[in-house]
């Protein structure tokens, strides 16, 4: 058979080719901006030779400082096919992780949206390896800006050549360069290479939540992390039309598109889906989302009671994902396996809420402390470690950091979680958040999920905090409903878990607190509440 390498260029050929006239709709800063693969074809060829013309050679990085949206996208295809690496920096770390995460990549370039031109200008000065940057907007004329060496992105590609022959290189060469949240220290370098990304994108074209050209999708996960899950690349294959909610979208921006461009699939993490939910009760009738074939939700564990009110008040159907920065990230998704589909009620909702079943192409393992593996019976927990096409082998540029991540080349997830006779994963919780007590472990995951199952709360994140006593105890930071504030108590939730978790799982202290913390991606930030308790901030 031919030695074909498997390169990002063989997904954008295909979209030109077969879905030439199929829609791309962003919302832009003027308005909505609509166009097709025929035309997203000829603008990447021209950001291509656009690239070239800057003095960005093959093998340079180059940033984007960006939104979801049309441009984004050009750039996930330009930058990778024509042989250089785009570095889609995450725009809400803080200004430390920024600067070290652009240094650390040695981007050459940044194209920067402008309405976060301020963000960049504050840090301008600190990074000596950007020679210049391009500013993504819909105006004719150059915004103010005290950037060097600054161009438009429009007036690039106009001036650039259209025609462009996309090269053939190695399938390991590297095609994207994200970092991870930082939750702990520095933002991790991770490298995807062309061949991951493609077989990445293959696995998701798979199965029940594969995708085709009947389809519109709209990835509210952010391109600026992790791939915005592959959903550019995998949408683009499948010649799926795609919707970009563009600059600083809320939730009744997202329930518009919805509504107003039929979107048939999405994927966003919990805390945009629980926003969702609750401006689709605030405004009943207003939007349709008859049409969504099915939701998926990452980032965090889905609460059953979530998959639950979304099938049963809007007759949608919310699927949970698991995966990581390093893992590109998707490697387990819940679906029902053949015998499952018909399951009623709360188990039903338990099982679409766990967090799935292995990808096709990867190994896993669970392992105890000891490094035994640990069985798959629904209850014994162990490390989570992967293997894998799409799994990383190695942090970019930091040898200690891999060395941490690595067993016998397994990847060390940092997750703990169970497997049962199923084959379904269920995420316990990650290593620094199980707690401690008395000896037991309670997971935190669990127990926020079981405490968002109350009608009344809206988010809980539960973090353990020290005891005399018992070494940790849950300590349950509470959201409430607006209209449930000041009457719903802490005896109120006690009492509702009393039948739900072990009578030693229930918190000592419940706080209801206006809310939580997030990281850059949207997950709740232990690290954040702990650091408020510690300063005596939680009461």
């Amino acid at each position: 058979m031919m030695n074909y390498p498997l390169l990002l260029r063989s997904i954008l050929y295909r979209a030109y080719t077969v879905f030439p006239e199929q829609e791309i709709v962003s919302r832009d800063y003027s308005g909505m901006f609509r166009y097709t693969y025929r035309d997203m074809y000829g603008r990447v060829c021209r950001l291509a030779n656009a690239l070239a013309d800057l003095g960005i050679r093959p093998g340079d990085r180059v940033g984007s400082f960006a939104w979801n949206h049309h441009r984004h996208l050009e750039l996930y295809f330009a930058a990778p096919c024509s042989q250089r690496v785009l570095h889609t920096v995450n725009i809400r770390l803080f200004k430390e992780q920024l600067v070290y995460s652009i240094n650390h990549a040695k981007d050459r370039a940044l194209f920067v949206d402008e309405d976060l031109l301020p963000i960049i200008e504050q840090i301008a000065a600190q990074l000596p390896d950007v020679e210049t940057y391009i500013i993504m907007t819909d105006k004719k004329t150059l915004p103010s800006t005290t950037l060097p060496n600054v161009h438009l992105y429009e007036e690039l590609l106009a001036a650039a050549e259209p025609d462009y022959e996309f090269p053939e290189f190695d399938e390991n060469t590297a095609a994207i360069v994200g970092y991870t949240s930082a939750t702990t220290g520095d933002p991790k370098g991770v490298i995807y290479s062309h061949r991951g990304l493609y077989l990445h994108c293959l696995m998701m074209m798979t199965g029940q939540l594969s995708v085709d050209d009947r389809d519109i999708t709209m990835p509210i996960v952010p391109m600026f992390h992790v791939n915005a899950w592959g959903r550019p690349f995998t949408d683009t294959w499948a010649g799926a039309k795609q919707v970009y909610p563009g600059a600083r979208p809320t939730v009744a921006d997202f329930c518009e598109l919805f509504d107003r461009e039929k979107v048939t699939y999405s994927v966003g993490v919990v805390t945009i889906w629980m926003g969702i939910l609750q401006h689709l009760r605030a405004n009943l009738g207003k939007y349709d989302f008859s049409h969504v074939r099915f939701l998926l939700s990452g980032g965090s564990a889905l609460p059953a009671s979530l998959t639950q009110a979304y099938e049963e008040e809007f007759g949608v159907t919310l699927y949970q994902g698991y995966g990581q920065t390093e893992t590109t990230p998707v490697t387990f998704i819940s679906v029902p396996k053949a015998g499952m589909v018909n399951l009623k009620g709360p188990e039903r909702y338990r099982q679409r809420a766990k967090s799935g079943l292995l990808a096709p192409g990867l190994e896993m393992r669970l392992i105890d402390a000891d490094g035994r593996e640990v069985p798959h019976d629904g209850r014994a927990m162990g490390e989570l470690l992967l293997k894998g096409p799409w799994i990383i082998d190695s942090y970019d540029r930091s040898a200690a950091k891999t060395e941490e991540a690595f067993l016998d080349g397994w990847f060390r997830t940092g997750d703990i979680a169970t497997m049962d006779e199923n084959g379904y994963l269920q995420i316990v919780d990650r290593t620094r958040d199980l707690i401690k007590s008395g000896g037991e472990w309670i997971s935190s995951v669990d127990l926020e999920n079981a405490i968002m199952g109350h009608p009344d709360v809206l988010e809980a994140a539960v973090i353990g905090i020290s005891d005399i006593k018992w070494q940790e105890r849950p300590l349950a930071c509470v959201v409430l409903r607006p209209e449930a504030r000041g009457k719903v108590t802490e005896a109120d939730v006690k009492a509702y878990l009393a039948d739900k978790v072990a009578k030693w799982w229930i918190p000592d202290e419940i706080v209801f607190v206006g809310e939580i913390p997030k990281t850059s991606v949207g997950k709740f930030s232990k690290k954040a509440l702990r650091e408020l308790h510690s300063a005596g901030q939680l009461a």
